[in-house]
C-alpha cells in the first residue's frame, strides 16, 4: 500500500508536534538522569536540571544515529509510513506520557512511540507492515534493559562496597559527592543520546514518506538532528518532578555511593544500546540499576509495592500507547481529511 504524500503545512505541523513530543520526553524522563543526584543531596534541583540538560545537549556531538535508523527505518515497512500514522503515533505517545506523568508513573517516553507507530500502523494494513527485526530487537530490550541494569548496578556497588571496605564513612561520603558528578553527567549524556534519536527517527520517516529526504541516505537532515536534541534538552531543563520522587526517595533511599553506581550501571547499559542501534527505556534502565543498589544492602531495602506499580506501567506502555494511536488514526481517517 503507498502511502500518499501531505502538503508542506501539514508536515511543518507534525514537525512541531515531534518537537513537543521531544520536549515532553525530555520533561519525563528529566527524573532518570536526576533523581538520584537530587535525593542524596549532591545538587540541588535547579542546578541539577541545568546539569542534565547541558549533557543531553552534549550528546549530539557523542553519539552514532543507529537508534534515529531504527525508528525511521527498521520498524514499519516502507511505502506504508504516511502523515496520519506518524499523527497518531505522536498524539498516543504523548496523551500516554502526560496520562503517567500526571499519576508520577516513571513509564517509557520510548516505548509509548513505538507503541503508536504499532499500533497507528496495524490499524491501517495489519501487522504485515511491520519489520519483525527491528521490533523484535526494541522488545527484547524491554527485558533486557532493566536485568543489564540491575547486574551493573549491584555489581558496581558490591566492587565498591569492597573496594572501601576499610575506609571511613564520611570519607566515602565526600569522594562519591564529587563522583556522582561526574556518573549522572555520563548518565545524561546516554539519555540524550538514545532519547532525542528516537524523534530524529520519526521525523525521519515522515520526510522520506513524503519525498524530502532520500531513504538510502544514513543521516537526516542535520537541523532536523538539532533541533531534537534541543528539544530534548529544554524538556529536561523544566523537569517532572512529580516522577524525581518517585525515582529518587520512594523505590530506595540513596546515598551519594549508592547513586554513583546506580547512574554508572544505567550510563553503562545505554551506551552499549546506543552503540548497538537499539532504542531502550532509559526509565527501566535506571529503575533496574536503582533497584539492583538497594538490593546488596537487603531486599526489604527495595520498597517492591512501588516497584511492582512501575512494572505494571512499563507492561502495559505499547498496548495503552498502541491503542489510543489506533482510535486516533482510525477517527482521523474516518472524520478529518487534512491529514
Amino acid at each position: 500500500m503507498i502511502a500518499s504524500q501531505a502538503s508542506i503545512w501539514v508536515i511543518v505541523f507534525l514537525i512541531f508536534l515531534a518537537l513537543i513530543f521531544d520536549f515532553i520526553n525530555g520533561f519525563h524522563d528529566s527524573a532518570n538522569s536526576i533523581a538520584t543526584v537530587v535525593s542524596t543531596g549532591v545538587l540541588k534541583p535547579g542546578t541539577a536540571v541545568f546539569f542534565a540538560a547541558g549533557f543531553n545537549l552534549l550528546a549530539l556531538f557523542v553519539f552514532q544515529l543507529g537508534v534515529a535508523a531504527t525508528i525511521g527505518k527498521g520498524i514499519v515497512a516502507p511505502g506504508v509510513v504516511d502523515s496520519t500514522i506518524v499523527f497518531a503515533a505522536l498524539m498516543g505517545a504523548i496523551s500516554w506520557n502526560l496520562i503517567t506523568w500526571y499519576y508520577g508513573l516513571p513509564s517509557s517516553s520510548s516505548h509509548a512511540l513505538i507503541g503508536g507507530i504499532l499500533g497507528a500502523t496495524i490499524v491501517k494494513v495489519g501487522s504485515k507492515g511491520l519489520i519483525s527485526s527491528g521490533i523484535y530487537k526494541t522488545v527484547s530490550f524491554i527485558f533486557i534493559s532493566p536485568i543489564l541494569g540491575f547486574i551493573l548496578g549491584s555489581g558496581i556497588m558490591l566492587l565498591v562496597a569492597w573496594t572501601f571496605r576499610r575506609s571511613m564513612p564520611s570519607k566515602i561520603d565526600k569522594w562519591f559527592r564529587r563522583l556522582q558528578l561526574v556518573s549522572a553527567g555520563a548518565y545524561s549524556l546516554g539519555h540524550g543520546g538514545n532519547d532525542a534519536q528516537k524523534t530524529i527517527g520519526i521525523i525521519w520517516m515522515l520526510l522520506i514518506a513524503n519525498g524530502y529526504a532520500d531513504p538510502a541516505l544514513s543521516v537526516p537532515p542535520y537541523w532536523v538532528i538539532f533541533f531534537c536534541y534541543l528539544a530534548i534538552s529544554m524538556g529536561t531543563l523544566f523537569g517532572g518532578w512529580r516522577i524525581v520522587k518517585t525515582m529518587g526517595q520512594k523505590i530506595t533511599k540513596l546515598k551519594p555511593v549508592g547513586g554513583f553506581c546506580a547512574e554508572t550501571g544505567g550510563a553503562i547499559t545505554l551506551f552499549i544500546a546506543s552503540y548497538f542501534g537499539i532504542p531502550v527505556s532509559t526509565t527501566h534502565t535506571i529503575t533496574g540499576a536503582i533497584v539492583g543498589v538497594g538490593s546488596t544492602r537487603r531486599a526489604s531495602s527495595v520498597h517492591w509495592g512501588v516497584a511492582g506499580n512501575i512494572i505494571w506501567a512499563w507492561i502495559f506502555t505499547i498496548p495503552a500507547a498502541a491503542f489510543i494511536a489506533g482510535v486516533i488514526y482510525w477517527i482521523s481517517i474516518e472524520f478529518v481529511s487534512i491529514l
